[in-house]
């Protein structure tokens, strides 16, 4: 029988790591740089102690470059994306694959009790359930071959 897949919780839990953000008041350029040092593609907007939003290069793309911006001149507040999807610890991975997907996006922060604890993206969740379905096929040949043994021999 296949196992429970992991949850984001526990996927966070497996590959713990700081959360990357930027403030609302910060250039573009400051964020683009963070991203550059830290070779991540999204960083976290937040207020205080709250997500106000999420930035990704293609944000930047988008509405800056497009835009006939410079990123110097651009606050992060203009370009933010403020209607953020997010996941709770309990989702499974195949539940936020599954969201990625829909939504068309990479990253979801992870939120408990209104906090951030985290955020996965779409490489974290797909290489977690390739590793799945790589054990549980293995489960499987290895359940078959006994069965094939147990057998002893012919009718």
């Amino acid at each position: 029988m296949k196992k429970a897949r992991k949850t984001a919780r526990q996927l966070l839990s497996d590959k713990p790591r700081d959360l990357i953000s930027v403030s609302p008041d910060d250039s573009v350029l400051a964020a683009l740089r963070l991203m550059a040092d830290k070779d991540v593609s999204t960083v976290l907007v937040m207020q205080a102690d709250s997500l106000a939003g999420i930035l990704s290069q293609r944000d930047y793309a988008r509405k800056v470059e497009l835009a006939g911006r410079t990123a110097g001149d651009t606050r992060v507040r203009d370009i933010m994306t403020t209607q953020v999807i997010y996941v709770t610890p309990d989702h499974t991975c195949e539940q936020c694959l599954a969201l990625m997907h829909a939504k068309r996006i990479r990253h979801l922060p992870v939120i408990e009790s209104q906090r951030v604890i985290g955020v996965v993206s779409n490489n974290d969740v797909l290489e977690e359930l390739i590793q799945e379905d790589e054990s549980f096929i293995k489960d499987l040949e290895h359940d078959m071959l006994n069965m094939t043994i147990d057998t002893g021999g012919s009718y």
